[in-house]
């Protein structure tokens, strides 16, 4: 009874262990359907992040080195993991000819000319973004979109099969369904928690599915599956329309 009642204490703790660099205590092998925390974590990780950032605006400083202060602390805190999976998988998808070359280009560690492109064009928006909503104070926004952006990680890999027997997400496994959508809907109400504006969450919402949905057709045509590399890219490109996607209704 005991171990039943510390699971979700030990999903968040796997979680933490797996997408970010924070020293939380070993919880032995992960549990795919440890997934559903993974908005939790995304919370966890803007709220770290956004905390140096706000002291910053708070001393005075401009919101563009706020918004590189808190882009940077973010990737410290993950590893650059999401970030790197973006790279890989630009590369590998729009630079092979066919399915075993895009997944090899994906497993090399060097970084191409697609996959420089994608980091530069995704970090100079998340850049502007977060800038434009530090300074017209709608930081919880940055908070639900580290929310919202996790969630198609777990319903991808739920819903795709694995496209290499290796790897990441591979050895991860795949979560079940019931785990996919417990991420979805706690992402949508931490969401709705920290916007307190339905018609805001559903656009923010939207905005994620339809990048999610994005980088899901485009693996599925191009490589036959997800990989590790794919759900970081679904995370980046969910994370980016979810800001553009606030921005948009801020300035309705």
């Amino acid at each position: 009874m005991r171990d039943i009642a510390m699971q979700p204490l030990h999903d968040v703790l796997s979680g933490l262990g797996l997408l970010t660099r924070l020293p939380v205590p070993a919880t032995g092998r992960h549990r795919p359907e440890a997934a559903w925390t993974w908005p939790i974590v995304g919370v966890i990780i803007a709220s770290l992040a956004l905390l140096p950032g706000l002291g910053l605006i708070a001393a005075g400083a401009s919101s563009g080195v706020a918004a590189a202060v808190v882009m940077g602390v973010g990737m410290v805190l993950t590893g650059a993991l999401h970030e790197d999976g973006l790279a890989d998988t630009a590369d590998g998808l729009f630079g092979g000819w066919t399915r075993e070359k895009r997944l090899e280009i994906m497993k090399d560690s060097r970084i191409g000319t697609y996959g420089m492109l994608a980091l530069l064009i995704i970090s100079l928006t998340n850049w502007s973004l977060t800038g434009s909503l530090l300074m017209a104070g709608q930081w919880t926004a940055l908070i639900a979109a580290g929310a919202l952006s996790r969630a198609p990680m777990a319903v991808l890999m739920a819903s795709m099969a694995n496209a290499r027997q290796g790897g990441l997400s591979a050895g991860v496994g795949r979560p079940r369904l019931w785990s996919a959508l417990m991420a979805s809907g706690l992402a949508l109400l931490l969401t709705y928690a920290l916007m307190q504006d339905a018609a805001v969450v559903a656009g923010m919402a939207g905005a994620v599915s339809l990048a999610a949905l994005l980088v899901a057709g485009l693996a599925q045509t191009r490589i036959g599956g997800q990989t590790g590399d794919i759900l970081g890219a679904a995370q980046q490109m969910a994370f980016t329309a979810c800001l553009l996607a606030a921005e948009l209704a801020l300035h309705a």
